[in-house]
């Protein structure tokens, strides 16, 4: 009669001792690529298992991917540190993680200080069979009405209040950055001359929205 696999056991918590790091439920880490020179993938730990005795450690993960691993490929709005939450689930050992990060949402990652190695952020969720995103829409902004990319320097308009890239406005960088105050063409004062108040007024709320495909 074939011998049968002792149970394993589901656990809340555990240390890895080769990162003197204890990880949980929830976690997002870093795990070693196995391509030599790639960057270390990102995953969420959903559950954690050993064998009787308590070693061999597994986790299971749902990966996040970066934007040049999904099926469209990374575009001008994608963050250098962004990530999109998967379907896409696996087993791995608990000898391939490397580190912990942490993965912040859209929001809490633009109102970082300084941004380090660790972090991440995540604003999509993304199915690795279709290549759909949800939200399947984002708000875009400027001219040229693009989604917002957190590593782009903006201006905002002090009438509107809408953002707008230096390069669109006919500007630089290192020329916004002096700016005390900026007004877009249709609110600057030589076109509110040109227009009475009720024509130009904007909703200030309302964004357009770009559909991800």
């Amino acid at each position: 009669m074939p011998k049968q696999k002792a149970p394993r056991k589901q656990l809340k918590s555990y240390k890895l001792k080769h990162i003197n790091k204890t990880i949980q439920d929830g976690d997002a880490v870093l795990m070693r690529s196995s391509e030599p020179g790639k960057p270390s993938y990102v995953a969420r730990v959903e559950a954690i298992e050993t064998d009787a005795r308590g070693s061999h450690a597994k986790v299971r993960v749902r990966w996040y991917y970066r934007p040049e691993e999904s099926i469209g490929g990374r575009r001008q709005f994608h963050g250098a540190k962004e990530v999109f939450l998967s379907d896409h689930f696996d087993f791995q050992s608990a000898d391939t993680i490397e580190g912990k990060c942490k993965v912040h949402s859209f929001s809490s990652y633009t109102k970082l200080d300084s941004v380090g190695n660790d972090d991440f952020f995540c604003r999509f969720e993304y199915n690795s069979a279709t290549g759909a995103f949800d939200p399947d829409r984002v708000a875009v902004f400027c001219k040229c009405e693009m989604p917002y990319n957190p590593d782009d320097l903006m201006v905002q308009c002090e009438e509107c209040s809408e953002w707008f890239h230096p390069s669109c406005i006919g500007t630089t960088i290192e020329e916004a950055k002096k700016l005390d105050n900026f007004y877009c063409e249709e609110c600057s004062p030589q076109q509110q001359n040109l227009h009475n108040s009720n024509s130009t007024s904007k909703n200030r709320d309302a964004k357009s929205l770009a559909r991800l495909e």
